[in-house]
């Protein structure tokens, strides 16, 4: 437990210092691929010891845990990848919360695009966009373009572009 605190210690302090990727890429690399480096070691000693049951409770984790060890190293590669993904479940919760709600949504491929349709919003409310507004103006616009500008359209996009209807809304 000691180790995961030192790593989201590193975690906040990234946060905090409002570091870029490339900063927190060197920065995970020096000071967190140790910390990892010694939970594997910690996790397989365990392991070989013997004394956790396999089809225990801790034996089931550690093998889950060193199962899925490479995907768990992907934030120490990549400065723009998160520890963890508190932020997607703390932006889906509300959606979380409503999906028994919405059970009944429709036809077998509304759930796919209900799931778009949320992943668009969710993406404008991160760049402090009015989901409403982006919606209207792209959905408005969107018979009339080509496939070469849909990137125009996307949010980060259309965040950086000041467009006449964003400047209306």
């Amino acid at each position: 437990m000691r180790q995961l605190q030192h790593l989201y210690l590193i975690k906040s302090r990234l946060r905090e210092g409002k570091a870029g990727p490339r900063l927190r890429q060197a920065l995970r690399a020096h000071q967190s691929r140790p910390i990892v480096q010694r939970l594997e070691r910690a996790l397989l000693r365990l392991k070989a010891g013997g004394r956790h049951l396999p089809q225990s409770p801790l034996g089931t984790a550690m093998d889950y845990a060193l199962g899925q060890w490479t995907s768990l190293q992907v934030f120490l590669k990549d400065g723009r990848v998160e520890i963890d993904n508190n932020l997607v479940e703390n932006a889906i919760r509300p959606t979380a919360l409503g999906k028994k709600n919405w059970l009944f949504i429709g036809e077998a491929n509304a759930g796919e695009r209900s799931a778009i349709l949320y992943t668009i919003i969710e993406s404008c409310r991160r760049r402090h966009l009015d989901p409403y507004a982006y919606l209207r103006d792209v959905l408005t616009r969107l018979p009339h373009m080509t496939n070469r500008q849909i990137p125009e359209v996307i949010p980060s996009a259309w965040k950086s572009t000041p467009l006449p209807q964003q400047l209306a809304s």
